[in-house]
């Protein structure tokens, strides 16, 4: 009504005008052309309202109709919405809905876009322990013949005008075909704190290298690297906590990160983790609480990036995290990341390709290991349940620091429009013997090993993948693996961007 309201009122002063000039034909003749324009303007004005009216209508009538169908008392598997058609362009029509736009609930200020991502792979290996052995993630395939990865729901958008919000749930099946459903993130985070700053607050991965923070579907192989699942754990490192972080006003991108989290759990294998009660690090790791903030999990990291070129960004960061671990009252671990990032795009490219980009990441953990005797009444024989390691033996092991240390580097090459070609090294080692491998033999955890893996890509559409990919694994002590896996994805929606 205000927009008909403007139209009559510039129709009047045109109408006043005319007659003010109705002297001077050269006038009259210029505001004659003028008021045919309003005219139609306001024509036109008219036609879109009127557009606009109708189609609320006819969406009001097919959900009545929906609703009159409907048994009473049931409840509607979805809440109806109503998608209220915005004017189009003078000229142009409402741009129809694409497979590439999010699918949406609610809008303007407060909405939530869906989507859901399907990994599986197939294959076989020579290796006899697969899962947790040659393959060392959580969601790496764990088996000969089929694994489900991951089928991921995402849910994201504006909670209102303050902030905005994010929940990954995943369904995933065990090697022995239990199916278990697991949140791995859901948070909040502001849009609006001065200074650069920025609060994120609920579930999520920690800020940590590259890798930690990104879901499977993202990756550029099949599998995690060694280091991240023998050093961050096989879900690598995620809990509840709060996380600040500053865009530092310098030339070049920079931002420093600093969370604090919970620290027990199987997402902080390295700190207050029980293990589920088997022998790891030669000891038995015990149930700790929480006595003090020092208790608590400490992320930092500082990552920033530069162009070197129109057709070259190159990004670098280092990260630490420190807490305690279970394998005493006053024990803890720190662990320290770098990572860099190159990529070249020409200027030329379509879709994203041609491309190359180089990827490392080097990770040391120092962990402090309690003391520990699994002789625990202190008998000198090996009672009912004291036998852990089940060799009948009583094992020991003093207070000592054990350090752990690995990297892996990757090259991935898109030559072509939908094919990646890539190449995977990795390795894991550890600085010296433990003085419980010098009395019992090496630990299998902390044994060193190597992998190279190549593997090619194709993307039929942003909607779907297919990955081959040939494992070469030789781990000391146990010898040669070989493993080969088809990998197949598919996306429902239109998934949020990831990190650069």
């Amino acid at each position: 009504m205000k927009s008909n309201f403007l139209w009559a009122s510039s129709l009047a002063l045109g109408l006043g005008a005319l007659t003010c000039y109705a002297d001077d034909p050269a006038t009259v003749e210029k505001l004659q052309q003028q008021l045919q324009q309003m005219q139609e303007n306001f024509n036109r004005t008219v036609r879109e309202q009127q557009t606009q009216i109708e189609a609320l209508k006819k969406q009001l009538d097919q959900i009545q109709r929906k609703e009159s169908i409907q048994p009473k008392g049931t409840i509607p598997s979805s809440p109806p919405s109503v998608a209220v058609p915005s004017a189009p362009a003078s000229g142009s029509e409402t741009k129809p809905w694409s497979p590439t736009d999010p699918i949406r609930v609610g809008g303007r200020s407060a909405y939530v876009d869906l989507s859901m991502v399907g990994t599986f792979a197939a294959g076989t290996s020579t290796a006899h322990d697969i899962e947790g052995g040659t393959q060392m993630g959580g969601h790496d395939p764990n088996q000969r013949g089929f694994t489900t990865q991951g089928v991921e729901l995402n849910l994201q958008g504006a909670v209102d005008p303050y902030f905005r919000g994010n929940a990954n749930i995943l369904f995933q099946l065990d090697s022995g075909g239990e199916s278990f459903v697991e949140l791995e993130e859901a948070w909040l985070e502001t849009v609006s704190l001065p200074a650069n700053l920025q609060l994120r607050a609920g579930q999520y991965l920690t800020e940590f290298g590259r890798l930690n923070t990104q879901h499977p579907h993202s990756w550029g192989f099949v599998d995690a690297p060694l280091v991240n699942g023998r050093l961050l754990g096989e879900d690598g490192v995620r809990n509840p906590g709060i996380r600040l972080s500053w865009l530092v006003p310098t030339p070049f991108y920079s931002e420093l990160f600093v969370g604090v989290q919970n620290s027990q759990g199987g997402t902080s294998d390295s700190f207050r983790s029980d293990h589920a009660g088997e022998p790891f690090l030669g000891r038995i790791w015990e149930e700790r609480g929480v006595g003090s903030l020092g208790d608590m999990l400490y992320s930092t990291r500082y990552a920033m990036s530069f162009d070197l070129s129109d057709t070259q960004t190159l990004l670098g960061g280092v990260s630490a995290i420190f807490g305690p671990n279970s394998t005493g009252g006053n024990t803890d671990t720190q662990i320290y990341g770098a990572d860099v990032y190159w990529k070249w795009k020409p200027a030329t490219a379509h879709a994203g390709f041609p491309f190359v980009s180089w990827q490392t990441e080097a990770i040391l953990r120092r962990l402090q290991a309690g003391a520990f005797r699994n002789d625990f009444n202190g008998s000198g024989t090996l009672d009912a349940g004291e036998d852990v390691f089940g060799d009948g033996l009583i094992h020991t092991a003093p207070r000592e620091g054990l350090t752990n240390w690995g990297l892996y580097s990757q090259l991935l090459y898109g030559f072509r429009e939908g094919w990646v070609g890539g190449l995977r090294g990795d390795y894991v080692g550890r600085t010296r013997r433990a003085s419980y491998e010098l009395a019992y033999g090496d630990d299998s955890d902390r044994l060193s090993r190597w992998r190279i893996s190549p593997n090619l890509t194709w993307y039929p559409s942003e909607f779907s993948k297919i990955r081959l990919q040939y494992n070469y694994d030789d781990r000391d002590k146990i010898g040669v693996d070989h493993s080969v896996w088809l990998q197949f994805e598919l996306l429902l929606g239109a998934h949020a961007a990831h990190k650069f």
